[in-house]
């Protein structure tokens, strides 16, 4: 069913009041949201990585939809990475909510920080080069941040007018609390980064069996809509595409650890095969820094900078786009 949805950049009504927000290609920053409108109330899924963005996008769901950003009744942020997030308090009037894993995250990485994190590119060489690549085209000087006013674990049923939207906390994977939003009636599901589709997915927390017991809860529910966090709309076959790079790289990266190589010998050792296509390809290097992690049981995080300057030698000895 996805297939007869073109991948371009705007809002495609999915049936019944369900819209998808798409912004390819997909690649860092660019994510997807979504808009359930119902018998007068509405849930938007997912802000975009700036308020800019996220204005212009709340602009063409008004046109589409009749629902202005201030009678948005609900936010459900699906985790708590700024591109999914941003541009929450443009919508003055809604309730926020999102998993109690992902609100503990929000507060502890803010979009001033982000902005620091960019502000010092200049003087990081290649690394800087790459950040800027990569988050260049978004102003995190302009966001209209809101932190979540309710949080869940594990579960939560809305209701958005006579449609029932289930919230399925599937975190840690991907992120540590995130958050799958299903529509049952409308066999709709909208992922959060869960799933990257034609993109190389990216594993900031893991455990990566939770990943891949969360691609199981999507292809158990059997949608016959499914909006991932980035890149286009897909089906089952996308959902188990994401599900083999993830068995992939745990096998390549667990021969690699009990070899003895470091991340980094890793990450430019391992041969990606047919995934080598999906965009960000690089992102290996944060894949196989948190497998080390897990492998070890190891706590605690690498630290970012070098994680982008990683990325960024991946990326140039192994090609790629910038």
């Amino acid at each position: 069913m996805a297939t007869s949805w073109q991948y371009q950049k705007g809002l495609h009504e999915t049936g019944n009041g369900i819209y998808a927000y798409l912004q390819p290609d997909g690649g860092w920053g660019w994510s997807n949201a979504g808009l359930i409108v119902d018998s007068g109330s509405s849930l938007l899924v997912d802000t975009l990585f700036d308020a800019v963005l996220t204005q212009e996008m709340l602009d063409v769901m008004a046109d589409a939809s009749g629902v202005s950003a201030d009678m948005i009744d609900t936010v459900v942020n699906t985790h708590a990475n700024g591109d999914h997030t941003h541009g929450n308090g443009l919508c003055t009037k809604a309730e926020v909510i999102a998993s109690e894993s992902s609100a503990r995250e929000m507060e502890s990485f803010t979009p001033k920080m982000l902005k620091a994190f960019m502000d010092s590119a200049d003087g990081l060489g290649e690394t800087g080069d790459y950040l800027k690549a990569v988050f260049g085209p978004f102003d995190f000087a302009k966001v209209s941040e809101k932190l979540p006013s309710r949080t869940f674990n594990g579960a939560l049923t809305l209701a958005v007018g006579d449609k029932s939207v289930e919230l399925i906390e599937v975190g840690p994977a991907h992120t540590g609390g995130d958050v799958l939003v299903y529509v049952p009636d409308d066999r709709t599901i909208f992922t959060g980064d869960i799933l990257f589709i034609e993109g190389t997915p990216l594993m900031w927390a893991g455990p990566v069996a939770n990943w891949i017991k969360a691609c199981d809860a999507i292809i158990d529910l059997d949608p016959e809509v499914i909006v991932p966090g980035h890149g286009p709309l897909t089906d089952l076959k996308g959902v188990r595409a994401v599900q083999d790079y993830l068995r992939y790289i745990e096998r390549e990266a667990r021969a690699r650890f009990d070899a003895g190589l470091s991340v980094r010998e890793a990450a430019l050792d391992i041969a990606l095969g047919d995934f080598d296509r999906w965009l960000d390809a690089e992102r290996i290097a944060i894949n196989v820094d948190t497998l080390y992690r897990e492998f070890s049981g190891r706590a605690g995080t690498t630290d970012t900078i070098a994680l982008f300057g990683l990325m960024a030698e991946v990326q140039r000895v192994r090609g790629g786009r910038s």
